[in-house]
């Protein structure tokens, strides 16, 4: 029997186990109540591995008079399902809308348990998951393993095209961004307050760079600190009570990374000799700080030095 690129993909699984130990444990999914009617799932602190099943980012549940809402749905169909009885047991009321904030796998994948019909994102999210999603479907698969069984790429099944929506009384304000990826959307639920940023907020945990343009992520911030709100959820890390750590904590990790980045080229440094370079002792205590600089560096670095070194293969005049 011919086997497709994703079923041998899932066949390898049952050898992964061997190597890092079967994913036999569920996922722990413990919402904590931030506000009225309001939970948050904290995810892990740390990059997604094998141990964590890939569940390292934030999830919300809002209870309705109309219904629970999501926003966002983990790493996998597994932990969506868990998601979803998890959430309708606390609320009482099923799930009838799930928002993705972005196109990266650790917020999307889990949306293969709900209905694409109750499925909401920003048409640039659509697209780029159209058109990077399999990618990221499939490297999940080789780094968790078992935790991916039965997971296959689903795109949302409504575009976000209006500045909110009602749920019995229930507003959200819906917000189109830019910066973390492509398109970004952060969600502010007027009967609390509360600033549902996605990972266009990191605190105390460092933020992630694969799509990331750092101009528009500040443009963002900006948009994001003069808005009404009175508390934050960031994308990682933990609850923000003030609302405006999260904001003030990721605007200045992406000025000093922009700036680091930009003298070390200018220096002449290799990519191999910016992932070393110090980081502020401000940010000592920020999880996975080594780890996203690191990785930052490849992002960013060859856009950087294409911009701000000479060319000298070419003639001059």
């Amino acid at each position: 029997m011919m086997l497709n690129r994703r079923q041998a993909l899932a066949g390898m699984t049952g050898a992964l186990p061997l190597l890092t130990g079967a994913a036999t444990d569920d996922y722990r999914i413990d919402p904590q109540r931030v506000a009225d009617g309001l939970w948050m799932i904290h995810g892990a602190d740390e990059p997604m591995l094998f141990a964590n099943g890939g569940a390292i980012a934030n999830i919300t549940i809002i209870a309705t008079p109309a219904g629970t809402l999501l926003v966002d749905a983990g790493p996998s169909v597994r932990y969506g399902h868990m998601l979803r009885k998890v959430a309708e047991n606390l609320t009482g009321q099923p799930v009838v809308r799930v928002y993705v904030t972005h196109l990266h796998p650790d917020h999307g994948m889990g949306i293969a348990a709900f209905d694409p019909a109750t499925v909401a994102a920003l048409p640039g999210t659509i697209a780029d998951m159209e058109r990077d999603g399999r990618g990221f479907s499939d490297a999940l698969y080789r780094l968790l393993g078992d935790w991916m069984r039965g997971t296959d790429l689903a795109l949302p099944g409504r575009r976000i095209d209006q500045p909110a929506e009602d749920f019995g009384g229930r507003r959200l304000q819906l917000l189109p961004l830019a910066g973390h990826s492509n398109a970004d959307l952060a969600l502010l639920d007027e009967c609390t307050g509360t600033l549902i940023a996605g990972d266009l907020l990191f605190l105390d945990r460092a933020p992630s760079t694969p799509t990331a343009n750092l101009g528009r992520w500040r443009e963002s911030l900006d948009a994001l600190a003069k808005l009404p709100h009175k508390t934050a959820i960031p994308g990682h890390g933990p609850f923000d009570p003030g609302g405006t750590r999260a904001i003030a904590q990721t605007r200045d990790w992406l000025d000093w990374l922009d700036t680091m980045l930009r003298t070390a080229v200018q220096s002449g440094l290799a990519m191999v000799e910016a992932g070393p370079l110090p980081i502020p002792d401000r940010f000592a205590t920020m999880a996975a700080a080594r780890y996203e600089l690191q990785r930052s560096v490849a992002h960013l670095y060859p856009a950087l030095e294409a911009e701000l070194l000479p060319r000298v293969d070419l003639p001059e005049g």
